[in-house]
């Protein structure tokens, strides 16, 4: 089996002595699990009004990704939030 373009640059990456390795893993583990499971974490609950076009094409979209249409608003909404969405003219 060969390795593609990206494989060859980790790879290249790695013997090159670009990582290291993490001195406490099963506590770094832990801190990285916390921070997943806090980022996730939805404790509050939003109601909106939607025109019945824009949340039919939610849901189409959703459909298309394979997750919940609420999931997707969410994550719409994390990544516009998070200023990883731009708008675009």
């Amino acid at each position: 089996m060969k390795a593609d373009g990206e494989e060859k640059k980790l790879l290249k990456s790695i013997q090159s002595g670009e990582w290291t390795s993490v001195k406490d893993l099963k506590t770094y583990k832990k801190h990285l699990a916390d921070a997943a499971r806090k980022t996730m974490l939805k404790d509050r609950r939003m109601n909106i009004r939607i025109a019945k076009r824009d949340l039919d094409r939610l849901k189409s979209k959703a459909l298309e990704e394979g997750i919940p249409y609420q999931t997707l608003v969410s994550s719409i909404l994390h990544k516009y939030l998070s200023g990883k969405l731009k708008e675009t003219a």
